[in-house]
């Protein structure tokens, strides 16, 4: 009877394997259920693999996983020009232009679809795609989805001196790589500016360490700026996070030494001009050369030589006096002002979303020749 029993259970376990096997579903989306994620805003927005998208929601303090089976290869479009977009999504949305702000955009890799993460003036979020050529809604009341709270983010009734929220800076970037969900933000802590790495699929562990920085343009060391955007990037032979902060330092954390639990010292490697903050960044590449575009309020697109960075070992430790001056690694200004959004296309192309002189907010791609 004991020899029986084992074998039925072998039998079982056997069937029960082959069927998840074969039943179309992904290791990474095993944990995940059917439903409304009741996202209550959305800070930021990235993609993993196989067309899951991670949702930043600063309001709830959550990371959301999304399946939104767009997982169809596709060719990055030749060239894209979509105009008035604002306009075209306030239409769907049944308002005005004014009464919308688009807060991130993402590319699917897979499928080359745009996402973009909206808000309402009413407070509510939502999610929108393109082709390239139409925009469309996307629902989130039933969809595919795993979520995880940060643990010890900034309180939602926190203020700054000038009496304004801070919650909304609990997520202010985030990015995925190798099997980890990366966000920058504030948590509630003494040194408040955190960068959290969480494992994917979500389970209940997620490292946090607190981040100080030099800024050349106040010409002191401070912990409580959140990184504004950020991306992982190789350089000689390690993986390191490239930081923009408000106002403008650009940071340098190797990854070896954002440990659980640490006090983390970054490495400013530029100070590109107060009065700015910078929005997004991406890197391209052409002719075996790796370059950094950023996103800037209130300059221009920005070029930067990642081997100048990897290069680069006079970390800023003095102030910057003059006002608006720079300092540190040497950067060029391309001729794209205004540019709210960037993101990677293909290997060859990048996609703006940039405010014109006559005032349309359109979306459009840039090839390498600019690198």
């Amino acid at each position: 009877m004991k020899k029986l029993n084992i074998l039925l259970l072998f039998l079982l376990s056997f069937f029960t394997i082959n069927l998840s096997a074969n039943d179309g579903s992904s290791p990474l989306t095993a944990n995940f259920t059917v439903g409304n994620p009741a996202i209550q805003s959305m800070n930021s927005i990235a993609f993993g693999p196989e067309g899951i998208l991670f949702v930043g929601d600063s309001k709830s303090a959550m990371i959301t996983a999304i399946d939104t089976k767009d997982n169809t290869e596709a060719k990055a479009p030749k060239s894209i020009n979509l105009k008035k977009v604002d306009e075209q999504i306030a239409a769907l949305l049944g308002t005005t232009a004014d009464q919308i702000k688009i807060q991130d955009m993402a590319i699917n890799p897979i499928s080359k679809m745009i996402y973009l993460a909206v808000h309402h003036s009413n407070g509510t979020p939502v999610l929108m795609k393109s082709d390239g050529e139409t925009i469309s809604h996307v629902p989130l009341t039933e969809v595919n989805h795993s979520n995880i709270g940060l643990n010890n983010p900034i309180a939602a009734d926190a203020k700054d001196r000038r009496g304004r929220s801070m919650r909304n800076a609990a997520i202010s970037d985030l990015n995925y790589h190798d099997g980890k969900v990366m966000v920058s933000g504030l948590s509630n802590e003494a040194f408040a500016s955190t960068f959290r790495s969480i494992p994917f699929p979500f389970h209940k562990d997620q490292m946090h360490t607190s981040l100080e920085i030099y800024h050349a343009a106040h010409g002191k060391y401070e912990t409580h700026a959140p990184i504004k955007t950020f991306l992982p990037i190789d350089i000689n032979g390690k993986t390191n996070l490239v930081a923009g902060y408000t106002c403008t330092p650009l940071v340098v954390f190797p990854m070896d030494e954002l440990k659980a639990g640490t006090h983390t010292k970054g490495n400013t490697v530029a100070e590109l001009g107060n009065w700015n903050t910078p929005l997004d960044i991406i890197q391209m590449e052409k002719e075996g050369k790796s370059y950094l575009l950023m996103a800037n309020s209130s300059r221009a697109v920005m070029k930067i030589k990642v081997d100048d960075i990897a290069n680069f070992n006079a970390f800023l430790t003095e102030r910057v006096a003059e006002r608006s001056g720079t300092a540190g690694i040497e950067f060029i200004n391309l001729p794209f002002a205004n540019v709210q959004q960037l993101a990677k296309l293909s290997d060859t192309q990048f996609l703006m979303l940039q405010r014109k002189a006559n005032g349309d907010l359109d979306l459009f791609t840039q090839n390498n020749r600019w690198l």
